[in-house]
């Protein structure tokens, strides 16, 4: 089997999830404006392929310890509705429908959890998912520690999981990232395709002969 997976941030979505969540939970009064200011510099790293996306979500899993996991679903597709459902880009949906087409099993694979990926994916119809997952209690809170971490090499390990369960040759499939963080997938696929990459993964999508493309 063939699959085609997807990032999420700047290759399905046009915007950046994070910085949308964070402009989201300002506005309804819940973020501080000094974490704004943090939001603001982790994602500047993030975009040199600077930060340490394991401490980072370590910490902000470890900041939602006793919170309802109910309330954050609810949070999620509220945010979807009304800030991110008309990012999807439509080359994306273009993209996601051709592969459908051609038989192949299609995924979101994004370091973003999984209650920002399932509202996207649902919204375009992918029915799998590989996301960073904060641990839930048989009491329905949130723990502070996660289960899965679904970027850089984890998300390898992931897709390696998800591909033998449904039988996909990821050497024969697809991945669509515009991050040079998803470098460890992007050189375990067949086909790996740049979008909107950033300046280290366009050096080397272009030194590697990778199609590259602006999904705007």
């Amino acid at each position: 089997m063939i699959a085609a997976l997807f990032d999420m941030d700047r290759t399905l979505l046009r915007v950046d999830s994070g910085m949308s969540w964070t402009r989201f939970l300002y506005k309804r009064g819940e973020l501080a404006p000094n974490m704004v200011a943090k939001a603001v510099y982790w994602s500047t790293l993030y975009k040199l392929a600077l930060l340490d996306m394991e401490a980072v979500f370590t910490r902000l899993v470890a900041s939602l310890a006793g919170d309802p996991e109910a309330e954050m679903i609810a949070k999620c597709e509220e945010w979807y509705r009304d800030y991110i459902a008309p990012e999807v880009a439509l080359a994306a949906r273009v993209a996601v429908a051709r592969h459908r087409e051609l038989g192949h099993l299609v995924c979101l694979a994004t370091g973003s959890t999984v209650y920002a990926a399932r509202p996207v994916a649902a919204g375009v119809g992918i029915e799998h998912v590989l996301a960073s997952e904060p641990e839930v209690g048989p009491d329905g809170l949130f723990t502070g520690r996660s289960t899965a971490l679904a970027f850089g090499a984890h998300k390898v390990t992931l897709a390696r999981a998800w591909a033998a369960r449904h039988d996909v040759d990821l050497a024969a499939s697809y991945f669509y990232s515009d991050s040079y963080n998803d470098l460890p997938l992007l050189t375990r696929v067949g086909h790996a395709v740049a979008i909107n990459p950033d300046t280290r993964l366009r050096r080397h999508a272009r030194q590697h002969g990778w199609p590259v493309a602006q999904w705007r």
